[in-house]
């Protein structure tokens, strides 16, 4: 398997010492390249589509996206040192810094844009600020009709009901890895159009 890390010249290995205060916020765990390379050679995405990461630690996903399909990212990390970090492997990457941004802030104050078209979660917090970040999305598709994919992995089950209960969004496809039932990606879409 290549290594990643070492070919965009980033720094993104390691998980969390310590843990959040606060039990809506989950520890920070990078998904692993192999993952990726599993979810990504059955769902890809273009160059025009961008990309947001919610807890995107040090910023593996947005590179990966980035430097795979030349789609713009942007990573939300409240933690200040992991958002330090992501700016110091954007200084180092070895592709088009511009496509990428970084905001040191908590999920629910991003603030979605009529570009951001793919949203990704590794279980970085609790439902209930799933569900605020989930409505932000719902209202932007409300102000900017387009399609838009959310994708889970290791997706809990209160993420899984709330998107299959109480929104638009359908599943589309799961990859499950292999070995483990519960290391899957799921993507759910929302594919309306507003009169």
């Amino acid at each position: 398997m290549k290594n990643f890390d070492e070919m965009l010249n980033i720094h993104t290995n390691g998980d969390q010492k310590g843990f959040h205060k606060s039990f809506h916020y989950h520890r920070y765990e990078p998904t692993p390249y192999q993952g990726l390379e599993k979810l990504f050679s059955e769902y890809g995405l273009r160059s025009s589509d961008r990309l947001v990461d919610f807890g995107c630690g040090k910023g593996r996903l947005p590179f990966y996206i980035h430097y795979t399909f030349r789609a713009s990212a942007a990573g939300v990390e409240m933690s200040e040192t992991f958002y330090r970090e992501a700016l110091e492997n954007l200084q180092t990457y070895q592709g088009e810094k511009d496509r990428i941004s970084f905001q040191c802030i908590l999920a629910q104050e991003y603030e979605i844009t009529p570009q951001d078209s793919h949203f990704y979660f590794f279980n970085p917090f609790s439902v209930q600020i799933f569900i605020k970040v989930v409505n932000s999305i719902l209202l932007s598709a409300e102000e900017n009709p387009r399609k838009m994919d959310i994708i889970l992995y290791y997706p809990s089950e209160d993420y899984i009901f709330y998107l299959e209960n109480s929104t638009p969004f359908e599943l589309i496809k799961e990859v499950v890895l292999q070995g483990n039932e519960s290391e899957r990606f799921l993507v759910y879409r929302f594919n309306q159009t507003f009169d």
